[in-house]
């Protein structure tokens, strides 16, 4: 029976929901997530333009809870420029951030009637801003953070194998500076699902060493040296 990669796609990621989600690992205790979009189960209210580009779907982990992700494969169109931008994330003490991507997508290779059309690739980008701006989206605000590529995509045989290749890619940003930002995903003409994002930033976490107590600390860049003072313990 033949599928368009649209279709496919979506079965694929029925896959995905019901057998690979326990590949996922757990998180450090030395960094705090700003956003983790695995952990809501209700429409994330990101922002999609045009209507047509990314699509927000529903899933369901290893534990049959739902989980919200995003999509997109228009692979036989020229000229895609879908964009899909986040809500507005407070910074709190972030100085860096992390940007933790979990994405599948598909090999061009792979889909017939398609050269020239589809990509392999779709681009980050984010957006400092002082106060949530609503449903206002201007490309041309965003700063380019990189090309995202896929270590391994996946192909019809996989599909009908049921084998799912999740890629896992991490990205630092930064210094921020302002009260909260925006992520932005670009799609150029590649068939994506963008199964979670999580933003997270790091810290020393509250020590006791010998007789004195040090608190949580925030570094300024992920090599930096921070000398912190502690408090001697009564």
């Amino acid at each position: 029976m033949d599928f368009k990669p649209s279709v496919l796609f979506l079965i694929l990621f029925f896959f995905f929901s019901l057998v690979c989600q326990g590949h996922l690992t757990s998180h450090h205790s030395n960094e705090v997530n700003l956003l983790d979009s695995k952990v809501s189960q209700e429409e994330l209210g990101w922002i999609s333009y045009p209507s047509h580009g990314w699509e927000e779907i529903s899933g369901v982990d290893e534990h049959y809870t739902p989980i919200r992700t995003f999509q997109v494969c228009n692979v036989m169109e020229y000229s895609q420029n879908n964009w899909l931008r986040t809500s507005w994330i407070p910074r709190n003490s972030a100085q860096k951030i992390y940007v933790e991507l979990k994405f599948t997508l598909r090999d061009c290779n792979s889909i017939p009637l398609v050269l020239g059309t589809c990509k392999e690739t779709f681009n980050l980008y984010y957006m400092e801003a002082e106060e949530d701006q609503g449903e206002q989206f201007w490309e041309h605000q965003f700063s380019k953070i990189d090309t995202i590529a896929a270590d391994e995509s996946f192909t019809q045989t996989d599909l009908g194998d049921r084998i799912l290749k999740l890629n896992t890619e991490v990205r630092e940003v930064g210094p921020v500076s302002r009260k909260g930002f925006y992520l932005a995903f670009q799609d150029v003409g590649a068939c994506v699902a963008l199964v979670s994002v999580r933003v997270y930033f790091k810290k020393c976490p509250f020590t006791v060493r010998n007789l004195a107590t040090f608190p949580d600390t925030v570094p300024t860049d992920s090599q930096a040296l921070v000398e912190v003072r502690g408090v001697l313990r009564q």
